[in-house]
């Protein structure tokens, strides 16, 4: 009796149990399928090899703006965060002493050219001079050649040939010093010339003077710091203003000593800045700093950021910004998803991994780099099984997401739903 009644309990269990499988199979014959989506089958492809490393955005061009004169600010024409543009006046400084020297190099002009005007009067004068002394000298000569030939004939006393021989003799030294005189002022003129180029350079100069006392901007560009204000007296050298380009910027990184061999300057790089809300952005390495950081062991990379997202962006990019930048260093083999299949809760990373009987059930996955649309998936997902890629926020864990018939063939499947 006890062993017939095991076997009917054993056979009331099988059918409860058989009971159950096909209300369960009815069930999932009976669950709608969920439309609007797409699944994929996972597989490795190949991606390329990269390094990431971090770095600050750094304006190509930046300006310190320094006084050139000493002397208060009297007028400050810009703040922290104004645009300005080459050649604007931003800094006043009291010029009074300098547009003193001014006047005083303009009246040692005018001084220096009066005595020039006197030198020419002498000159003129000495001139007229000479051509008296040099008509004076001829006809003295004349005289004396006709006396020369009285005297040899005896004619004339030797007293009246002394005399005209003197008159001769003083009237060629006549010439003579009025030759000297106009060599004089000649020289004199040539010294009064030296004296008025050297006044107007001291005018010059002055004008420089006056116009260090107005500081302009060197290029076009944003203050990104201002040093000083009205009242401060400014000192030759003294920083008032920093101005930075906002036409180009740079992103300098710091690269591993072990990897600065596999970058080439003019190659191509992704760069990253999350504080301008934007994806990855096409950067070229500009330049290498060819000596290293004694204490990191690194060295500095600079990458050029292209010039739309340098002066339009929105927000703009400006220096001292966050930023991660993406070398390719060569290729490699990775399975990789789209990114839109991830589905994220809290922490975790997750996808629906659709089964041979068309069920989609959530699975914890973990991911690393990011290839533009697609991520990396390092584990949780084999190559080969199929995954929910578009239409995931309409499916849930255990939802329908393909019909499946008899004979075919899962494992290539990959039309939407």
């Amino acid at each position: 009796m006890r062993w017939k009644l095991k076997i009917i309990l054993v056979g009331l269990i099988a059918a409860l149990l058989i009971s159950c499988s096909k209300k369960q199979e009815t069930a999932k014959q009976t669950t709608p399928v969920v439309k609007g989506i797409r699944v994929e089958t996972v597989q490795a492809s190949p991606v390329d090899d990269s390094y990431e490393a971090t770095g600050t955005v750094r304006s190509r061009t930046t300006s310190v703006i320094a006084a050139k004169v000493m002397g208060s600010i009297v007028a400050m024409h810009v703040n922290e965060g104004d645009q300005v543009r080459a050649g604007q006046v931003l800094v006043e400084i009291d010029s009074r002493d300098a547009r003193t020297g001014v006047v005083r190099a303009q009246a040692g002009v005018r001084e220096a050219q009066n005595a020039l005007d006197e030198v020419d009067r002498n000159t003129r004068a000495a001139e007229s001079g000479k051509a008296a002394a040099d008509a004076n000298k001829s006809l003295a000569a004349s005289t004396l050649s006709r006396y020369q030939k009285l005297f040899e004939r005896g004619s004339v006393s030797p007293q009246e040939f002394d005399e005209v021989k003197t008159s001769y003799e003083v009237a060629e030294a006549e010439s003579r010093r009025a030759e000297r005189m106009i060599q004089s002022l000649n020289a004199r003129r040539n010294q009064v010339i030296a004296r008025i180029d050297q006044a107007k350079a001291d005018v010059t100069g002055a004008q420089v003077g006056v116009g260090y006392s107005r500081i302009t901007s060197p290029i076009n560009g944003v203050v990104v710091l201002k040093q000083a204000d009205v009242g401060y007296m400014a000192t030759p050298g003294s920083p008032l203003l920093t101005i930075e380009s906002s036409s180009s910027y740079r992103l300098e990184a710091s690269v591993e000593e072990s990897q600065i061999g596999k970058i080439r300057q003019g190659a191509p790089a992704r760069v990253r800045i999350d504080a301008l809300g934007g994806g990855e952005m096409t950067g070229v390495v500009d330049e290498i700093v060819p000596a290293s950081d004694p204490l990191s062991r690194s060295y500095t990379v600079k990458i050029t950021i292209p010039s739309e997202s340098a002066g339009g962006g929105t927000p703009p990019v400006r220096s001292g910004l966050f930023g991660k930048v993406r070398f390719v260093t060569g290729q490699a083999e990775a399975l990789t998803i789209p990114l839109k299949a991830i589905l994220e809760r809290g922490q975790l990373a997750g996808v629906y991994v659709v089964d041979a009987a068309g069920i989609a059930h959530l699975r914890i996955v973990k991911t690393g780099k990011t290839y533009g649309e697609h991520v990396e998936v390092l584990s949780g997902l084999s190559a080969g099984e199929q995954i929910v890629t578009e239409g995931v926020d309409a499916v849930s864990d255990g939802s329908r997401v393909r019909e499946v018939t008899p004979g075919q063939d899962t494992a290539r499947s990959t039309q939407p739903g």
